[in-house]
């Protein structure tokens, strides 16, 4: 089988999970929304009460959502709560 498409080669991804900085997949979108949280909340605490507060609330943000997405990593990339037993579903269909 041919890899190329009129003689150009065809790239089929790079056959491995997405990684960065040792965060995977879909956390990188969870990272990043606690680092913009961070930053909003270091604005808003250095309005209200000063830089060197605004620092700390920025830092504690930043790491008690990373470590947390650090701990949700561990269950694995497509862990979901899944339910035992057979569940019905009654007058879904009625009229």
């Amino acid at each position: 089988m041919d890899n190329s498409f009129n003689g150009f080669p065809v790239f089929k991804g790079l056959q491995k999970p997405l990684e960065f900085m040792g965060i995977r997949g879909r956390f990188l979108t969870l990272a990043a929304c606690a680092i913009g949280a961070s930053f909003i909340g270091f604005i808003l605490f250095s309005i209200i009460l000063g830089k060197l507060a605004g620092f700390i609330a920025m830092v504690i943000i930043a790491a008690v959502s990373l470590l947390s997405i650090f701990i949700k990593q561990q269950g694995g990339l497509h862990n979901k709560k899944r339910h035992p037993g057979i569940y019905f579903f009654y007058k879904m269909y009625e009229r």
